[in-house]
């Protein structure tokens, strides 16, 4: 298979007709090999515009939905980022293009592995994979510049809002509680205030810990 023009295709039919300007995540679609982040046997379907399996019940966002929780977040050159649920390290990849430093956390065992694995694979030296609990985030390198969500979750906890930044910390996730259509959100943080703002619809597969809780029924 033709990765590069695979890759120059999701480029120019998913990412740029979806309203992704910032050529900085335009470029780093374009050279960061995204079948090297999903397992052998779907290589053929690494840049299809839908979720694609991981394994272990995980998923790799699709790439417009990345792109635009990337371009909301304006990652600078010098930022801080936390990629929450970093799965095989995709999204961390595509961030170290923009920030100067990108802490990936991943509580699978195996894809802390696969991630790392992957990642230096590429020379990518300014992204880091952690192990740990998910819905806790990493508070032990806050407060972070940015951080991105890798999956969606119904609400995103207070503990994650308090490793922001309070100064202009952003936050970018989609947003999907049950029953309603995910909204990718922008949240924002000045001191002890943080203000949110939608800016798209989609979904995607829910990050393990953030799912809706069922509801009781007799």
């Amino acid at each position: 298979m033709d990765f590069n023009t695979a890759r120059q295709n999701m480029v120019e039919c998913q990412i740029r007709p979806n309203q992704v300007t910032d050529e900085r995540i335009i470029d780093a679609m374009l050279e960061i090999p995204r079948e090297k982040f999903v397992p052998g046997e779907m290589s053929s379907v690494a840049y299809v515009d839908e979720a694609l399996p991981i394994g272990n019940n995980r998923c790799l966002m699709e790439p417009m939905l990345l792109a635009r929780l990337l371009q909301e977040a304006a990652i600078r050159p010098e930022d801080l980022v936390l990629v929450l649920g970093c799965g095989t390290g995709y999204s961390a990849a595509i961030a170290a293009r923009l920030a100067g430093t990108v802490v990936a956390l991943e509580e699978d065992p195996a894809m802390v592995g696969v991630a790392g694995e992957a990642l230096s694979s590429l020379d990518i030296d300014n992204a880091a994979v952690v192990e740990g609990k998910m819905t806790a985030g990493y508070p032990e390198q806050a407060p972070f510049d940015v951080i991105i969500l890798g999956g969606s979750v119904e609400d995103v906890p207070a503990s994650i809002f308090d490793q922001l930044s309070g100064e202009g910390g952003r936050l970018s996730a989609i947003r999907m509680r049950a029953n309603q259509q995910g909204k990718g959100i922008l949240a924002q943080k000045f001191g002890d205030n943080v203000t949110i703002r939608e800016f798209m619809d989609g979904g995607s597969p829910y990050l393990p810990g953030f799912e809706p809780v069922p509801a009781f029924s007799f």
